[in-house]
């Protein structure tokens, strides 16, 4: 790891990394990408030491309150945080200031903060998103190697439904020829219906790759498929997008799925979900389990 001091923290839609880089070792990583200008090795987590003063700042200064996102480029748990504890500094500002939050991770260090997130859910909204890609625990520790399994998400989002926070389900990305089965999504999709999880965010079956993700993940095909990056290489070349050859019959599965449990499933309801603050009132916050 190595530290830094930044200028901002928010960005123009309110959301922000703590963290850069990740220790997940995902295989399929976007956050990889050149684009993003990391001037660093991926794995040497640049920790930005003033992201819980900045956040204060910013929150001081909003007129109005809204949610704050963070873990879309970099889980808000990765290793370093059990120790560091910035995340939960920055949950800890959340609440204090009155503001909502919307978190992303693969991890179930987030049970850690589950009071927090609680607190956040009484007083505003706090919605967990968890990020599914592949129901075979086998499989998943080699696709995401170093984080929790599956089912070890899974049992967060139960968690969180026990307690009354909302869920949004990333199912994304699905790796052709690897995942992209129907018992994956299948199985993926119980685990949701079980869950209760508010909303799944699919743009399709498949992944993205672009320079510096695709290098790594070429290499990675290598070590544990071997024979897939030829035939990736041989079905799509150099493309950005990487869509299934399933993907028509899974995403109705999905579909399906959802309309069935009344789970929120259009990209654009789920993100307008995600970005709306909703404040309970004072008869809400006082409600008791079972007294409504």
């Amino acid at each position: 790891m190595h530290e830094t001091k930044v200028k901002g923290i928010l960005s123009a839609k309110n959301g922000m990394n703590i963290y850069r880089g990740c220790t997940h070792g995902c295989i399929y990583c976007d956050s990889r990408s050149n684009c993003y200008q990391m001037n660093h090795d991926f794995e040497d987590i640049e920790v930005k030491i003033n992201a819980p003063k900045l956040l204060e700042d910013a929150l001081g200064r909003k007129r109005k309150k809204c949610m704050i996102g963070t873990g879309a480029m970099t889980d808000p748990y990765i290793h370093l945080e059990e120790n560091l504890e910035n995340t939960r500094k920055c949950i800890e500002l959340i609440y204090s200031y009155g503001f909502g939050l919307a978190i992303q991770t693969k991890s179930a260090k987030i049970l850690r903060d589950l009071d927090l997130l609680k607190k956040i859910n009484e007083k505003t909204k706090c919605v967990v998103q968890m990020t599914l890609t592949t129901y075979d625990e086998d499989l998943c520790k080699v696709i995401e190697p170093n984080v929790s399994t599956t089912r070890e998400r899974f049992e967060v989002l139960k968690i969180m439904r026990d307690n009354g926070i909302p869920t949004i389900v990333w199912l994304s990305p699905i790796l052709p020829f690897i995942n992209d089965t129907e018992e994956n999504i299948r199985g993926i999709l119980d685990y949701c219906i079980e869950a209760k999880v508010h909303g799944i965010i699919c743009f399709g079956m498949g992944l993205t790759l672009r320079e510096g993700n695709r290098e790594y993940f070429y290499k990675k095909l290598d070590e544990y498929f071997p024979g897939m990056k030829s035939r990736y290489i041989e079905k799509y070349r150099y493309a950005y997008q990487i869509p299934s050859p399933n993907n028509d019959r899974l995403m109705n599965m999905v579909k399906r799925a959802c309309e069935s449990n009344g789970i929120l499933y259009g990209i654009e309801e789920c993100f307008n979900y995600l970005y709306k603050f909703e404040e309970k009132n004072q008869y809400e916050q006082l409600k008791l389990p079972g007294l409504e």
